[in-house]
């Protein structure tokens, strides 16, 4: 068994993005942060990934919004968003509380803003193989992991465990994609029967 030290490639890559930010010619890329509700790791996870931008270079903005907020008015904040030149990038912090529907809130950012790559835009270019698009980020991590520690997948059987829509779906397409994977790609799910006979 191998292990891949995370901390130490994510290290390297802040290194190497600090130096491309650093480059920009003009005002450094810009992104916001939308949060609905007070879930803790929701809090912990986009008060990190805000540290990373500031780290780096880039301008960055929590915006937070209650747990009671509707989709109109997730809507309208990212109607603003999508028309504010000077926000180049908008994630919006997942789970979402149960009444707000993710597909239809992850659509509405501009697929030129949508930096989680979970637009339907986004998602297509993806299985289109077509480099110009967002791409999931903990998907496109692992990939970057796998890179960094000269592991190929060409060939290779691999299981994911989960089908969403943040994760399982794109990571299945990144591991078929003929530049990067050409993996043979097996998705289980809760559904699936004698999951120990497959792994």
């Amino acid at each position: 068994m191998e292990i891949i030290d995370g901390n130490h490639i994510s290290r390297a890559i802040i290194k190497d993005l600090k130096k491309q930010v650093s480059e920009i010619q003009g005002p450094p890329p810009a992104i916001t942060f939308i949060r609905v509700g007070e879930n803790p790791a929701s809090i912990a996870y986009v008060n990190r990934k805000q540290k990373v931008a500031t780290e780096i270079g880039m301008l960055s903005n929590i915006i937070s919004l209650p747990a009671t907020a509707t989709q109109d008015e997730l809507f309208k904040k990212i109607d603003e968003l999508n028309n504010n030149k000077n926000v180049h990038g908008i994630l919006i912090q997942a789970p979402l509380p149960p009444h707000l529907i993710e597909r239809e809130i992850f659509n509405r950012v501009s697929p030129l803003k949508d930096v989680d790559g979970f637009s339907a835009a986004n998602l297509g270019k993806l299985c289109q193989e077509d480099e110009t698009g967002f791409v999931a980020c903990t998907p496109a991590g692992i990939i970057e992991l796998l890179k960094a520690s000269n592991v190929s997948i060409s060939g290779k059987h691999v299981v994911i465990l989960g089908r969403s829509l943040i994760v399982g779906k794109p990571a299945a397409l990144l591991m078929m994609k003929r530049s990067d994977g050409d993996a043979t790609v097996t998705i289980c799910h809760s559904k699936t029967k004698n999951l120990s006979n497959i792994l």
